[in-house]
């Protein structure tokens, strides 16, 4: 089965087993092995850096993003 056909699936339980569902694939990430968390994490930053390569602006600096995190906190 593919992983669309598996979405499809999964997005014709009723809602409690859907979000039952999508609590024990939350809670499957939390138990990852520090060697996959680490994987993943250099992946995500690949994909990033190739992101920034490709559109230079799409970036903002930490001083924005703590400035949007402390507005919508208020």
């Amino acid at each position: 089965m593919s992983l669309k056909e598996l979405e499809a699936e999964a997005l014709k339980l009723d809602p409690k087993a859907r979000a039952r569902l999508a609590g024990k694939l939350l809670e499957s990430l939390e138990n990852l092995s520090e060697e996959e968390n680490t994987r993943l994490w250099a992946e995500e930053a690949q994909r990033r850096d190739a992101e920034m390569d490709v559109n230079p602006g799409s970036s903002c600096s930490a001083a924005e993003v703590f400035r949007e995190a402390r507005a919508k906190l208020k």
